[in-house]
């Protein structure tokens, strides 16, 4: 079952347009009906696909016969009153998309949107594990091209201890895999649609399987695997390599369906980190609840590869199904931005702590967290966790990534520094010459005044943390006056020197 609401979202990627709409957008859509015959009649249905109306006027009418509640058609139309009359919804469908494209998203939505590994999309996977279970008479698993378990079957029979613990991992063990690909199983997917025969491994709990490729043209998309302890043959072979076919056609609208919600949901979410005035019906249309939310904004890189291993983030941060993900995530530019409800930074650690998990090991994250914000304060959230995500790639890749409320200073200094590095850096100054004194003749005086502005004026806790005598200090700040105009009574200078030196330091230890 599918509502209005998401129809219309949805097809919105494909150029389809809204052009009125007399009843509640939240109506529940369960069936979809064409034009039978040369007077347009239709079989009743939700949504009816006006091919071969000579107009929008013509197709409304259509749908009322049919009852429907929205209609697609092609053709001019008034705004402001289209489908009024008849209770119908009308979208208007652009010239360049065609009627058998746009078909096979409808049905797929309406009819079959429920059952995908991303949570969204056209395919009832389980479903036809469990017919190809029975035409074959053994169990079946359908997987990804990376051996990761999309469905399978209900029927257990001949199930060995492999298939229960590649069920159980939602994958198929490393180990297993190890074994595969010795005995060249995964090269002959790569190439071949004939089904290939894997015999048993008693080591491995492996009692038997036969193996084939789900393929969509050239593009490899996954596999079907049979529990089985001899090759099939006649039949059962025959219904294999047609099942093969059918779950290349589910796997390719479900990939359909996935990017088209995935662009809506990123549309939605740019437009409320860039602030815009309805931002509570956006929030209302991406199923959020209400009250205060966290943006996160994450980077993911794999040695000089950052694209893709940020397009892998985002795949992994959208999978599952809506009402299951906590949060509502979109790609903008280099960075990958998740709105997650809650207060607290430890759920959006823990959010992050599991995107890292569910990527490749050498996949290295940053990320940065804002504090909880209002919806209309979403614009500044984004620039919270944007300065947190800048501390986090300045640190350790193991690091917690910062929260505002808690990296508050740090962040301080992160301005003045970026402020600072705007202008030229002075080449005077008590600091600036101090370094260059320490340079040419090998003194400690940037590091004695550094201790001694954080240890405010107390020459014995200057020296503990120097390693020095008191009196060394003392001696130091004497000549450390002959070399510049060290002004240490001015409350003003001493905080413009301690910013100077929080800057450097940033900027040495990121250099380091």
């Amino acid at each position: 079952m599918v509502r209005l609401d998401r129809l219309v979202n949805v097809l919105g990627g494909y150029g389809v347009r809204l052009v009125g709409c007399p009843v509640p957008r939240a109506t529940e859509l369960r069936g979809v009906v064409i034009p039978e015959g040369p007077a347009g009649q239709a079989a009743v249905g939700d949504v009816l696909l006006a091919v071969g109306a000579g107009s929008v006027d013509e197709a409304v009418r259509w749908a009322a016969s049919a009852r429907a509640v929205v209609v697609l058609a092609r053709g001019a139309v008034d705004d402001s009153a289209a489908g009024t009359a008849e209770g119908v919804a009308v979208m208007v469908v652009d010239s360049a998309v065609s009627w058998s494209e746009l078909a096979g998203v409808v049905y797929g939505l309406v009819l079959e949107g429920r059952e995908t590994e991303s949570g969204r999309g056209p395919t009832d996977l389980f479903a036809l594990a469990d017919s190809l279970a029975d035409a074959i008479g053994g169990a079946v698993t359908i997987e990804d091209r990376l051996s990761r378990v999309l469905a399978y079957s209900s029927l257990q029979r001949h199930a060995d201890p492999a298939r229960v613990e590649t069920i159980l991992g939602r994958q198929v063990p490393e180990r297993l895999r190890a074994v595969f690909e010795g005995r060249g199983v995964f090269k002959h997917l790569e190439v071949s649609d004939a089904p290939l025969f894997v015999s048993a491994d008693a080591e491995h709990g492996l009692t038997g399987r036969m193996a084939v490729a789900v393929r969509a043209g050239r593009e490899l998309l996954g596999s079907v695997w049979v529990t089985c302890a001899e090759p099939l043959d006649g039949p059962r072979r025959r219904a294999l390599v047609d099942g093969a076919r059918t779950v290349a056609l589910h796997l390719l609208r479900s990939r359909a369906s996935a990017d088209l919600e995935r662009q809506v949901e990123s549309d939605l979410v740019i437009r409320l980190l860039e602030g815009t005035a309805d931002a509570a019906t956006v929030v209302s249309r991406l199923g959020l609840p209400p009250g205060p939310v966290c943006v996160i904004a994450v980077r993911a890189h794999r040695a000089a590869d950052r694209h893709a291993a940020l397009l892998l983030a985002f795949e992994r941060a959208t999978t599952g199904f809506g009402w299951s993900r906590p949060g509502r995530s979109a790609l903008a530019g280099n960075t990958l931005y998740t709105i997650l409800p809650g207060e607290g930074a430890d759920a959006a650690r823990r959010w992050v702590t599991a995107l890292r998990a569910a990527l490749p090991a050498e996949v290295t994250v940053s990320a940065g967290i804002s504090a909880p914000a209002a919806t209309p304060d979403l614009l500044a959230a984004r620039q919270e966790a944007d300065e947190c995500l800048a501390l986090h790639e300045r640190r350790s890749p193991g690091a917690a990534p910062p929260a505002y409320d808690e990296s508050w200073n740090d962040i301080l200094l992160q301005r003045l520094r970026t402020a600072a590095q705007t202008g030229r850096v002075p080449a005077r100054g008590p600091v600036a010459e101090l370094r260059r004194y320490d340079r040419e003749h090998a003194t400690r005086y940037v590091a004695t005044l550094r201790a001694w502005l954080e240890a405010q004026g107390d020459h014995a806790r200057a020296a503990e943390h120097l390693g020095v005598h008191e009196n060394t200090v003392r001696n130091r700040l004497r000549k450390m006056e002959t070399v510049t105009s060290l002004d240490l009574r001015d409350a003003r200078k001493r905080l413009a020197m301690m910013i100077e030196l929080a800057v450097a330091d940033e900027d040495e230890a990121s250099a380091e």
